[in-house]
C-alpha cells in the first residue's frame, strides 16, 4: 500500500511542483526564454538518448555473444527510455531526474541496485560451471525417425 501511497503523491506533487518552478524561473529569464530552455532540454534529451542508447544496445549484443545474460543492460535500455519520456515532459523537475537517468555510472548503479533489491541478480562463479540438481532424474525412451516405420 505504501508504494501506491508513494505513486499518488508523485502523481500529485509533480505538476504543482513544475507549475511553481515555471512560475519562478520565468519570473527571472522570462516566458520566451522559458519556453526556450523547455524545449532546448527536450532536444538535447532525445539527442543524448539516441547516441546512449545506441551504445546500451551495443553492449546488449556484445554480452549476448559472449553468452552473458545482459539483465543490467537491458535495464538500462528501459531507464533510457524512461529518461527520454521525462525529458520530452514539459517541465524542469522531469528534465532534472532525466538528465541525472542518462548520466551512465548513476544509470549502472541504479540498474544494479533495483536488480538486486528484486532478486534478480545472482552471484555465481564464472569459472564454475552450474551443478546440476541430483534429485532430479528424467527417465524417458529414445527413438530414431529413422526407426518408425
Amino acid at each position: 500500500m505504501r508504494k501506491f501511497q508513494l505513486g499518488v503523491a508523485l502523481f500529485i506533487l509533480t505538476p504543482i511542483l513544475e507549475i511553481y518552478l515555471f512560475i519562478e524561473i520565468g519570473s527571472e529569464i522570462g516566458a520566451l526564454s522559458t519556453i526556450a530552455l523547455i524545449a532546448l532540454t527536450a532536444i538535447v534529451g532525445v539527442a543524448l538518448i539516441r547516441y546512449q542508447g545506441l551504445s546500451t544496445l551495443q553492449n546488449v549484443q556484445r554480452q549476448m555473444q559472449q553468452g552473458q545474460i545482459p539483465a543490467v543492460g537491458l535495464l538500462e535500455g528501459i531507464m533510457l527510455f524512461f529518461a527520454g519520456a521525462l525529458l520530452l515532459t514539459p517541465g524542469f523537475f522531469t528534465d532534472t531526474l532525466g538528465f541525472i537517468i542518462l548520466i551512465p555510472p548513476i544509470r549502472k548503479s541504479l540498474a544494479l541496485w533495483i536488480l538486486e533489491r528484486s532478486g534478480t541478480i545472482v552471484k555465481m562463479d564464472p569459472g564454475q560451471p552450474r551443478q546440476a540438481d541430483s534429485n532430479h532424474l528424467i527417465e524417458g525412451e529414445l527413438q530414431d525417425k529413422d526407426d518408425r516405420k
